[in-house]
């Protein structure tokens, strides 16, 4: 059945939704001008299923209900899901991190949900030793992990690496891994929030110790990716599940020149302000302002637009992809 509203969808900014976990932090300045009214803030959710739509005609309808409604406007036709197909997240972590591991879409399909987590971080700053853990070390087993969690010695068999600013660090679903204290990190994953902790450090949360056996995988594709340098822009990662760039703007440049491919069919787009501050106009909707840390959904059938740079603009560009058969 065709969308009947797939006709036209201009661009619009999404208000962040801030979570609470007992990791982050009180205060979330100068990243937004947030102040924890109680519990910690860890995570600021920037295309959650809650995040309310902040600008159009659309104003204050929750993320997940406009991707029902209207959901070939926003992804276009060789969309391979109906639903948000990617969540993103900007990480405070005072804190480490539970120790966890992420099905994939086999294993969350098993158990009835409809995709696994893979996902990658974007370091938006990272302190003088900053570290996080990705992996296995060569040769560990899962007997091994099993009894490090019995034992509280788990980070032993874990691969440590170190974090700097604009570094990119992919995380496939089954690896083991922990985000530890030193880096604020930009979170792009499937929009799948299942997490089964191994170890927790002492917290008083639920641990899921045999679904996350079951879910590891003893070797994986995890670590550190080498930025793509092109003409027009840099390729932070293109895996089988997202696409994030960096998009020079040096002044006014049109939508054109953000596609990945000018040959494919256009797709969502999300652009992710890191620093900095810019404007997206065109015709047929109000000028959208972008300061930092702002984010703004471009969907499939956005009319023509341009965007301006107001200064110090560094502007990320992250796209949705579907594997075959994936849904």
């Amino acid at each position: 059945m065709t969308d009947p509203l797939a006709a036209t969808l201009a661009p619009f900014r999404i208000e962040p939704k801030f979570d609470v976990r007992v990791w982050g932090y009180q205060d979330l300045r100068p990243w937004f001008d947030v102040q924890a009214d109680g519990d910690p803030i860890g995570e600021a959710w920037l295309t959650g299923d809650m995040c309310l739509v902040a600008t159009g005609p659309h104003k204050g309808k929750r993320l997940d209900e406009l991707f029902r409604e209207v959901h070939e406007a926003l992804l276009g036709p060789n969309a391979g899901t109906a639903d948000s197909p990617l969540l993103i997240k900007v990480i405070f972590a005072k804190e480490k991190l539970s120790v966890q591991v992420h099905p994939d879409d086999a294993m969350a399909q098993k158990y009835g949900d409809p995709r696994g987590k893979t996902e990658c971080w974007y370091a938006l700053a990272a302190e003088p030793g900053a570290e996080v853990a990705v992996g296995l070390k060569v040769g560990v087993t899962l007997e091994q992990v099993q009894k490090g969690i019995e034992a509280g010695t788990l980070e032993e068999n874990l691969n440590i690496l170190p974090v700097n600013r604009a570094d990119m660090i992919f995380v496939d679903a089954g690896t083991v891994h922990a985000i530890w204290p030193g880096a604020i990190l930009l979170e792009t994953q499937q929009n799948c929030d299942i997490t089964y902790r191994m170890y927790d450090y002492g917290r008083p949360r639920e641990l899921h110790v045999e679904k996350a056996i079951e879910a590891t995988h003893l070797s994986t594709r995890a670590g550190k990716i080498m930025p793509e340098l092109l003409a027009d822009r840099t390729v932070l990662i293109d895996s089988e599940y997202f696409r994030v760039e960096r998009i020079p703007v040096a002044g006014i440049r049109d939508n054109l020149s953000l596609r990945s491919d000018t040959s494919s069919a256009p797709g969502l787009a999300y652009l992710f302000v890191a620093d900095g501050a810019g404007r997206i106009s065109g015709e047929g909707f109000d000028a959208i302002d972008m300061a930092a840390r702002t984010i703004v959904a471009v969907p499939a059938t956005s009319p023509a637009f341009v965007i301006e740079n107001l200064g110090g603009l560094d502007l990320i560009r992250i796209t949705p992809d579907w594997p075959s058969g994936l849904s």
